[in-house]
C-alpha cells in the first residue's frame, strides 16, 4: 500500500494504484489519482467520465462498454474516454473504484488501447 497526498488530505492505494477505500472517493481524491497516473488536471469532461463510470459501477457493479459512457455523458464519439485518458483504466481508478476482474486493456501505439479478452 502507498499513501498519496495533497495538501491535508490523504489516500491509500494498493501497488496498482486502486483506492484503498471507495467511499472515500470525493472530486479532491480525484484529483489526488489523477496526478497519480499522470494526469495533472481534471476538466469538465474528464470529471463527467469519470462520474458517469462510478454511477454506473454503483448501479450494474461492473465496467461499462466504453462506447456507451460516450453516449451517457452526451459526447457523440465512441472514443471519449481512450481521448482524455489513454488507457480506460486510467479514468477507472481515478474515479476510485475497485480493481475490475479480467478487464485488460492493451495498445499497439501507447495511444489507443482496447480491451484483451485474452487474460
Amino acid at each position: 500500500m502507498t499513501i498519496l497526498s495533497s495538501g491535508d488530505k490523504k489516500v491509500l492505494v494498493d501497488e496498482e494504484g486502486f483506492l484503498d477505500e471507495s467511499q472515500m472517493w470525493d472530486e479532491e481524491i480525484a484529483q489526488i489519482l489523477a496526478e497519480n497516473v499522470g494526469i495533472e488536471r481534471l476538466d469538465e469532461e474528464k470529471m463527467d467520465i469519470i462520474k458517469y463510470l462510478r454511477r454506473h459501477y454503483a448501479k450494474h457493479g461492473s465496467f461499462p462498454i466504453l462506447g456507451k459512457v460516450c453516449k451517457g455523458i452526451g459526447d457523440k464519439s465512441k472514443d471519449c474516454v481512450n481521448r482524455e485518458f489513454i488507457d480506460p483504466m486510467k479514468a477507472w481508478k481515478i474515479a476510485g473504484l475497485p480493481k475490475p476482474p479480467n478487464i485488460f486493456f492493451t495498445s499497439f501505439d501507447g495511444e489507443h488501447y482496447i480491451p484483451n479478452p485474452v487474460y
